[in-house]
């Protein structure tokens, strides 16, 4: 156990950001670097070591949480990022991304304020970095087996370096011009700086992975070709299909999907333009959906000069206690101000978009709004609300419905579907075809970071057996896992 009265001596302390008025000038992340180091030996021996630590269950990965806060309590920085390491590849990016339902389930958050696991996650693993501790881990032999990787989110990242580190040959494949899928475009560098990914490719690089940018599988490559070349084949290409608002003026210019403006703003920070062809600047902006992507487009419009910025959600705004509904260990859904928010803007709950309304030209100008509520269980407007607001920028962040299946990869491997529209899979991650895979939002669903590396940790096990008759890789969840974080 770290510090026996640790929990009672020492109140909870988060990561400190920087002061408002510095950080929307520029993309640097938004914590004060290496203010964490200070305090983190503290904070990690606030963790009780439970005799049921619910910590594991409320963390995909399982994640030995006990373990390493007491090695950070005790300043023993190489032993706790080897126990950081035996569940989890990337707890670099983890420690920044995940909404942390592990500290939801933390014992102590009972009654107390939850441990800053997170907190301690990401100073483990930046220390370690800094530290040279984080090395290439190559193989011993080859198996002379090879399997291919479609997408390079942190699912397909997941899978190829275990299935690497398992001895075979491994070849990422990326539509995008660089690797990372939605951890390079999809995540704001403000949340991420995009070193962390560099310097995890270089890593695997090192191991013996292959990467592949620019082939997008189903067009540039057919599903007949990679199965020639490879003896398994793992698909981790996200859900993709991303939720539209089907009303009047939706043809506008200057609607756009997050995922269209989003990666836009980070090409500008990889230097690839000077400024972004979708830009908020000088423009009244509205965010269509209340989530983290909802929220990463709140920010970019700050540090792109945005005139005003307006998120909406359809639900109710969330409390900031649990209701009986959602009691500890699980998930709640609560009232969260993120960084971004905590940057400027209005949020505006229980309200549905009608319609839009451009110029002559047929730029968006306003966006016309009710009142929402539920209504013996349905959502119903509510009369006399309707109102508009300014509308230059519209970002839809609702989220994402199943798997791409117009770029041919599904009908050309021939995938099963399941109800939700993702690719179907067996308890080993198998598909209906024989030596193929899925992991991730493909075949769970938009989903949480921490699920996806641990979809493609399973899905690794699952393609070892299938390659050499068995594995020792771990296998933290089944497909049918939703666990207490959903």
């Amino acid at each position: 156990m770290a510090d026996p009265k640790g929990f009672l001596t020492t109140g909870r302390e988060v990561a400190k950001t920087r002061p408002v008025g510095e950080r929307v000038r520029d993309w640097n992340e938004v914590y004060v670097p290496g203010s964490l180091l200070p305090i983190i030996s503290k904070q990690a021996g606030r963790c009780m070591d439970c005799g049921i630590p619910f910590c594991h269950n409320g963390c995909p990965l399982g994640n030995l949480i006990p373990e390493w806060n007491d090695f950070a309590y005790r300043e023993d920085w190489s032993a706790a990022q080897e126990r950081l390491h035996a569940t989890n590849n990337f707890p670099e990016f983890t420690g920044r991304l995940c909404p942390a339902p592990c500290e939801s389930a933390c014992v102590l958050g009972i009654n107390q304020p939850a441990v800053t696991i997170k907190n301690v996650e990401v100073s483990i693993i930046d220390k370690a970095w800094d530290g040279g501790d984080v090395k290439p881990q190559v193989p011993e032999r080859l198996s002379g087996k090879t399997a291919a990787v479609i997408g390079s989110g942190p699912a397909g990242l997941a899978a190829a370096q275990q299935l690497t580190r398992a001895g075979h040959t491994v070849v990422v494949y990326e539509r995008a011009d660089r690797i990372g899928g939605l951890l390079r475009y999809g995540i704001p560098e403000f949340k991420m700086e995009k070193r962390h990914i560099n310097r995890r490719i270089e890593q695997m690089r090192a191991e013996g992975t292959k990467f592949r940018t620019g082939i997008e599988i189903g067009r540039d490559l057919t599903s007949t070709d990679l199965r020639k070349r490879f003896d398994a084949v793992v698909i981790a290409a996200g859900a993709t299909t991303a939720r539209d608002l089907p009303v009047p003026g939706r043809e506008l210019n200057g609607i756009h999907q997050a995922m269209e403006y989003l990666p836009l703003a980070n090409k500008v920070v990889e230097g690839d333009f000077v400024a972004p062809p979708i830009t908020a600047e000088g423009k009244h902006v509205v965010v269509i959906g209340g989530g983290d992507t909802g929220a990463d487009c709140v920010g970019t419009a700050h540090r792109q000069g945005a005139a005003s910025v307006t998120q909406l959600e359809i639900m109710p705004k969330p409390g900031e206690d649990r209701n009986a509904g959602q009691p500890w260990p699980t998930f709640p859904m609560l009232y969260k101000v993120t960084s971004a928010h905590e940057e400027g803007g209005e949020r505006v709950y229980s309200v549905s978009t009608t319609h839009f309304e451009g110029d002559e030209e047929g730029n968006v100008q306003f966006l016309h709004l009710v009142e929402v509520e539920f209504v013996e269980g349905k959502l119903t407007q509510k009369p006399g609300t309707e109102r508009k607001i300014p509308a230059q920028l519209v970002t839809l962040a609702m989220g994402f419905t199943g798997t791409d299946v117009e770029n041919g990869l599904v009908a050309q491997f021939g995938l099963d579907l399941d109800e939700r529209g993702n690719i179907a899979r067996d308890a080993d991650f198998a598909t209906n075809v024989d030596g193929v895979y899925v992991a991730g939002d493909a075949g769970r669903g938009q989903s949480l970071i921490v699920w996806a590396i641990a979809e493609g940790r399973s899905a690794a096990r699952g393609v070892d057996r299938y390659l050499t008759g068995a594995s020792s890789l771990p296998a933290p969840i089944r497909p049918t896992d939703r666990s207490l974080t959903v």
